[in-house]
């Protein structure tokens, strides 16, 4: 990044996928995670594996993805998939470095969270693992509740997996039947 000045303001945010997209945020998942966390190619192929059934059973009133962009490239990553019961799984979440710590990781949770409220779902997840305590912070404040950790050997290395989750009813909301 040549701007030490950017802000939020400077990044462009779309939410309809694009040819390249998937294999962009494939290939991103799989170098940062790798050079930062040593995760192994599995962990690369698992993101390709999900990116693809997203795409599959994409539906534009249910999913969303949010693609941040600065300088015709993309820079960052979040997308909401539907799934059974009226629940939706936040998967993906990635920034690149240089572009954390400006408050475009919380600009896209709260793009998320709009979303999953306009969509009436009831609850919503994501899968993590206890290497990525900024992020498990990020989704703490926006009320999900840790609710499950397992030891994995998932991505070429020993880790926690973590499974976080929230609910309506636990953010105080009642849904009525729609």
């Amino acid at each position: 990044m040549e701007d030490k000045n950017l802000g939020i303001d400077d990044i462009r945010i779309r939410t309809v996928l694009q040819p390249g997209d998937i294999g962009f945020v494939t290939y991103r998942h799989g170098k940062l995670y790798s050079e930062e966390y040593g995760y192994g190619i599995s962990f690369e192929a698992y993101v390709a594996s999900g990116l693809f059934e997203f795409y599959k059973s994409y539906d534009p009133s249910k999913d969303r993805v949010w693609i941040c962009e600065h300088s015709n490239t993309i820079v960052g990553f979040l997308l909401l998939m539907h799934r059974e019961n009226n629940s939706a799984q936040l998967r993906y979440f990635y920034l690149e470095p240089d572009y954390r710590n400006i408050g475009l990781g919380k600009k896209l949770m709260s793009l998320y969270m709009d979303f999953f409220r306009e969509c009436r779902y009831s609850s919503s997840y994501l899968w993590t693992t206890n290497e990525l305590p900024a992020a498990a912070s990020l989704y703490t404040r926006h009320g999900f509740r840790l609710t499950e950790e397992k030891d994995s050997g998932a991505f070429g290395k020993p880790l926690k997996e973590q499974r976080y989750e929230y609910t309506m009813l636990d953010a105080g909301y009642w849904m009525q039947p729609t």
